[in-house]
C-alpha cells in the first residue's frame, strides 16, 4: 500500500509542479521551463551567489577589453606570416599551424597534453578571466554510460561534473555520449575533449545553471532533444526535481565565467547556445555551426533587465551550411562580434531587441542569394532601434549582403587607427577560422599535433591535411634514403 501511495504522490508532483513558475531573481515569469524547480530556497540562494559573482565579472568599459583584444589579434596577424614562412622552411617534420592568437598560444606546442590546463592561458574577451578546472585533480571519464540521474556511476561524465571543487576532465578513448537528462555542470570544471573524438548526442543537452568558471573545449554536440524531466543531481551534495528541458545543445542560465572553445554544433530541439537570466563574461570562440534555426540566444524576455549586465565575445567562428537566424539574437548587454564568418543564413544573421550594443568588426558576411534575405541585421520594430547603438568596422560584404548601422559612432573606438588592420574588409577571416569546428589531436613526428576532426571541413583543409601527411611520408623516404647512402658508402670505404 505504502508502495502505492508513494506512486500516486509522484504522478500528483509530476502534474502540478509546472504551476510553480516563479522568477526567483525578478519576480516575473521564467524565461525557460526547465528551471521551473520544487526546490526554490536552494536555488535562490545559487541564484544570489551567482548574481555576486556576475557583477564582479562585468566590465565597467567593455570598449576598452574590445580594444585590447582587438589589439592582441592585429600583433597575431602580424606575426603569423613570419612565423608560417619558418614553418614551410623546415626540412624536416610537420609543421604545426595555428591561424589565430587563441590557437596560437596551446596548440603547437608538443607537450600540451602533459600539460593540459594551460589552456586557460589561452581564453581571450569577455571570459578572459575563466579558469575552468585550473588547479584541480585530473578526472578521467572511461565509460559513456548516463544511466543514474541522482547518484551517478564513477567513471561517466555526469559523475564528473558534479564532484565539488575544480576538475580537469579529460577521456580515456573516443565516446558517444547520450544524455538521459540535462547534464547539470557544477562550477571549476574543464571538460576537455582534445585528443579523442566526444560526441554528445540524441539526447538531452548540457546546462551551466548559476555556476562560474566553466571551461567546454573539443567536443560535438548534435541531434539534442528535451529531457523529459525528474530527480536529477546538480553537486555532491544537492539533487532536485526538474521539469522537461528545452533541447538546447548549451544552455547558460545566470552564469559567468564561460568559455566555449573548438566545438562543433548541429541539429538541437531549441538553440545551439543560449545565454540568458543575467549570464555574463562569455567567450565563445574557434567553434563551428551549421544545420540549424534559432542559432543562439542572448537573453530571453524583454522583461529581464537583469541581461543588462552581459557581456559577451564571439571570435573566430564559422558560421555555416544551412543555418536560419540567430547569430545571435540579443537583447540589452555587449556583445562583441569579431572576426567570424557568415557563410549562410536564409533570415538574418544578427538580431536583437531591448537596446543591445552590437559591435560588428572583421566579420565576413556572405549573404544568401534570395534578395529579400540580403540584411546582416533584424531589429523589433515597434522599439526605438535607430537609437540602439549597432555598429559595423571593417566587415566585408558579399553576394549583396549589407549591415544596417544605428546608434552614436564609437566615442572610444574599440581600436586605434594603427589597429584597422584588425577588420579590413574581412580579409583574414577564413585564415583566422580555418580551424573552427572540433579537431583531432594526434602525435605526428613526435610532436603533439591537432588538425580539424569535424567531417564538413571547409575547403582545402582536408587537402592540407592530405599534403601534410604526404610531407611527413616524404621526409621518412628522404631520412632512409640518406641512411642508406651513409651505410652504403662507409662500406664501401671500409673494404678498400
Amino acid at each position: 500500500m505504502a508502495k502505492v501511495y508513494n506512486l500516486f504522490l509522484s504522478l500528483c508532483l509530476a502534474a502540478i509542479i509546472p504551476a510553480f513558475q516563479a522568477n526567483i531573481l525578478d519576480n516575473t515569469t521564467y524565461a525557460k521551463q526547465h528551471i521551473n524547480l520544487v526546490d526554490n530556497e536552494y536555488w535562490k540562494e545559487r541564484a544570489i551567489i551567482a548574481r555576486k559573482l556576475s557583477e564582479e565579472a562585468y566590465f565597467p568599459d567593455p570598449h576598452a577589453l574590445s580594444r585590447n583584444f582587438s589589439s592582441i589579434i592585429i600583433e597575431d596577424i602580424a606575426g603569423s606570416k613570419h612565423v608560417r614562412r619558418n614553418l614551410n622552411g623546415q626540412r624536416a617534420g610537420v609543421a604545426c599551424e595555428a591561424t589565430n592568437n587563441i590557437d596560437r598560444c596551446w596548440r603547437c606546442d608538443p607537450n600540451w597534453a602533459d600539460n593540459r590546463q594551460k589552456l586557460v592561458n589561452c581564453v581571450q574577451g569577455f571570459g578572459r578571466n575563466t579558469t575552468g578546472g585550473k588547479g584541480g585533480p585530473i578526472y578521467i571519464v572511461t565509460s559513456p554510460a548516463d544511466n543514474d540521474m541522482v547518484n551517478p556511476k564513477p567513471g561517466t561524465l555526469r559523475h564528473a561534473v558534479t564532484r565539488d571543487g575544480p576538475l580537469w576532465i579529460i577521456f580515456a578513448r573516443s565516446m558517444n555520449i547520450r544524455l538521459n537528462q540535462e547534464l547539470m555542470v557544477s562550477s571549476n570544471k574543464t571538460i576537455d575533449g582534445r585528443g579523442v573524438d566526444i560526441y554528445i548526442t540524441k539526447g538531452a543537452g548540457i546546462t551551466l545553471q548559476y555556476v562560474s568558471n566553466v571551461i567546454i573545449h573539443g567536443i560535438k554536440i548534435h541531434d539534442i532533444v528535451p529531457g523529459t524531466g525528474g530527480l536529477i543531481r546538480d553537486s555532491e551534495s544537492h539533487f532536485g526535481f526538474r521539469t522537461r528541458s528545452d533541447g538546447d545543445g548549451i544552455s547558460i542560465f545566470g552564469a559567468s565565467n564561460i568559455w566555449i572553445d573548438h566545438v562543433s554544433m548541429r541539429k538541437c530541439s531549441d538553440g545551439l547556445i543560449d545565454a540568458i537570466m543575467g549570464s555574463t563574461a562569455i567567450t565563445i570562440s574557434n567553434s563551428h555551426f551549421t544545420d540549424h534555426n534559432d542559432v543562439m540566444l542572448f537573453g530571453a524576455n524583454d522583461q529581464h533587465t537583469i541581461d543588462k549586465v552581459m557581456q559577451i565575445t564571439l571570435v573566430f567562428n564559422h558560421f555555416g551550411k544551412r543555418l536560419i537566424q540567430r547569430m545571435p539574437r540579443c537583447r540589452f548587454g555587449f556583445v562583441h562580434v569579431v572576426n567570424n564568418d557568415y557563410t549562410h543564413w536564409e533570415m538574418y544573421a544578427i538580431g536583437g531587441s531591448s537596446k543591445p550594443t552590437i559591435i560588428s568588426e572583421g566579420n565576413r558576411f556572405v549573404a544568401p542569394d534570395n534578395n529579400n534575405a540580403k540584411e546582416v541585421t533584424k531589429r523589433v520594430t515597434n522599439d526605438d532601434w535607430k537609437n540602439w547603438q549597432w555598429r559595423s568596422i571593417n566587415d566585408a560584404f558579399v553576394n549583396g549582403a549589407f549591415f544596417v548601422q544605428s546608434g552614436p559612432e564609437l566615442v572610444d573606438r574599440p581600436f586605434s587607427s594603427k589597429d584597422m588592420i584588425a577588420g579590413k574588409d574581412g580579409s583574414y577571416v577564413q585564415r583566422l577560422t580555418s580551424f573552427a569546428g572540433s579537431l583531432k589531436c594526434r602525435v605526428v613526428d613526435a610532436r603533439t599535433n591537432c588538425v580539424l576532426a569535424n567531417k564538413s571541413k571547409r575547403k582545402g583543409q582536408k587537402m592540407q591535411g592530405y599534403m601534410q601527411d604526404a610531407l611527413l611520408n616524404s621526409n621518412l623516404v628522404i631520412y632512409f634514403f640518406n641512411l642508406f647512402i651513409k651505410i652504403y658508402l662507409y662500406n664501401f670505404f671500409s673494404s678498400r
